[in-house]
């Protein structure tokens, strides 16, 4: 057993994704479960299409959602984005503690929604057609900020304890 192998299989720290593979599981993926938390401080989560750009995930709803009314108060959220559905073979998660900001001027749509319709599952015929559905008033564009990373990489796991049991 080499030096660098892991021992203590309580802390999975030493299985996180690599910069390259955080940003292929970003880029491959386009669902995500975005959580933030409601006046009493219950944290919920929904299943929402997501795009990555800018070292930032961007995602939208309308402004009704219970989410916007509870971000426009705090925007402390957080995302969390797996493997599943991209790849069969490995579990790979990155969970993203962050700030949201809330957009709805024009040069943010302009850019958003043709990029998001190219990328979300849209049950809209063509991309043009998924822009137009998105493009309303009570539309607000949700930026996720960073600020921590906790990830996750079955595949580094996998080969450790192999390893280690070999």
């Amino acid at each position: 057993m080499s030096d660098d192998t892991v021992t203590n299989y309580d802390d999975v720290t030493a299985y996180g994704l690599t910069p390259e593979k955080q940003e292929r599981l970003l880029l491959a993926q386009n669902e995500l479960t975005f959580i933030w938390t409601n006046k009493a401080g219950h944290g919920l989560g929904v299943t929402m299409s997501y795009i990555w750009r800018n070292g930032s995930v961007w995602c939208t709803a309308t402004e009704q959602r219970a989410r916007m009314k509870a971000l426009a108060r705090d925007p402390r959220c957080s995302v969390v984005i797996s493997s599943a559905g991209v790849d069969d073979k490995v579990s790979q998660s990155i969970t993203f503690k962050g700030q949201a900001i809330l957009h709805k001027d024009q040069a943010t749509k302009n850019w958003f929604y043709p990029d998001f319709a190219r990328h979300a599952n849209s049950p809209a015929p063509n991309p043009e057609a998924f822009v137009a559905f998105l493009d309303t008033p009570a539309r607000v564009i949700i930026e996720v900020v960073p600020e921590k990373i906790i990830s996750f990489d079955g595949g580094v796991m996998r080969d450790t304890t192999t390893e280690a049991l070999a």
